[in-house]
């Protein structure tokens, strides 16, 4: 399916969130074309392997908005933009005349930001895990830090796409703000009463957690269902534990566990009913899980002559 074949993004983000966001946005069909400065989003540089991943399939024009060429030419895309995505800080964009007065009345204008547009921290300089610290996000795992972006892709990247494609069903002409702050604590707001159990999703149950296999990896086990870890405790040959499924540690569960390499596990819990898998590196995920790029990453301003020539 191509649900958004025939309109256009136009994406003056940097770095992460925004390239995420775009990215997704052309998997459903939309023609994405960044607007880069002179020097290129600074992604090319900082993480080249990461910038051409998130941005393959797109387009790239420079504008140097400091000039009135450059802006003209962004000015001329807004004007055509179906969909509009910034990342600066609140009031950056209508500074360099990219903000939402500049885009058309029927776009959606989207703009990612750390903490929105209200409150104390509104022009707070910060990046993924400061996001998160403040949301609370990291309160039960502080100081080990997450392995992933999830304030920069989860809340702000698929955040701001939600939003857009709600918008877009409603017919457009919608100003948008995400907070990557803001929808990172909605992400763990549902806890702030507390848990069923203390630390049931960071190792304070037993079937619920990571165990080390005989090679150094490790299997995930997440029975949280009774009838799962049931059925892992038999396959294991330990029934006598099935009622101790809460307690925070189970060192005979552990031995057994680590007496096997976890490819010999997975033989194992093949076909049975019990929720246990690998922790996989990215290339055994990738191989098995991962999804065919949408076109080679653009060199920096490669469009920029053919936007030229069709906006003249």
């Amino acid at each position: 399916m191509a649900p958004l074949a025939g309109l256009l993004v136009v994406d003056l983000t940097r770095y992460l969130p925004g390239a995420y966001a775009s990215r997704e946005l052309l998997r459903l069909g939309a023609r994405v074309v960044r607007i880069e400065p002179p020097g290129g989003d600074p992604l090319r540089e900082t993480a080249p392997v990461w910038h051409d991943a998130l941005n393959a399939g797109k387009e790239s024009v420079v504008c140097d908005l400091k000039t009135d060429e450059g802006l003209s030419l962004a000015h001329a895309l807004l004007g055509r933009a179906d969909v509009v995505l910034e990342g600066f800080r609140p009031g950056v964009a209508q500074r360099l005349r990219v903000g939402p007065d500049d885009a058309r009345a029927d776009a959606v204008y989207c703009s990612i930001t750390g903490f929105g547009l209200d409150g104390r921290h509104v022009q707070r300089a910060g990046h993924d895990l400061n996001y998160l610290g403040w949301a609370g996000a990291l309160a039960d795992t502080a100081p080990a830090l997450p392995p992933l972006q999830i304030a920069d892709l989860a809340a702000g990247a698929l955040g701001a796409v939600i939003q857009i494609l709600a918008a877009l069903v409603a017919g457009g002409g919608a100003r948008i703000t995400v907070s990557m702050t803001h929808r990172s604590h909605d992400l763990v707001a549902h806890r702030v009463a507390g848990d069923p159990i203390p630390k049931l999703l960071t190792g304070g149950v037993a079937c619920y957690r990571m165990y080390e296999s005989a090679d150094g990896r490790h299997l995930t086990v997440s029975a949280l269902e009774p009838k799962f870890w049931q059925r892992l405790c038999e396959v294991v040959g330990l029934p006598e534990l099935i009622p101790r499924q809460w307690e925070p540690r189970l060192p005979e569960l552990e031995d057994v566990i680590a007496s096997r390499p976890l490819a010999e596990w997975l033989e194992v819990f093949d076909g049975e009913d019990v929720c246990a898998g690998p922790v996989a590196t990215l290339e055994e995920a990738a191989h098995e899980f991962g999804v065919d790029a949408l076109g080679d990453p653009p060199g920096l301003g490669e469009h920029t002559p053919a936007w030229r020539a069709e906006v003249r």
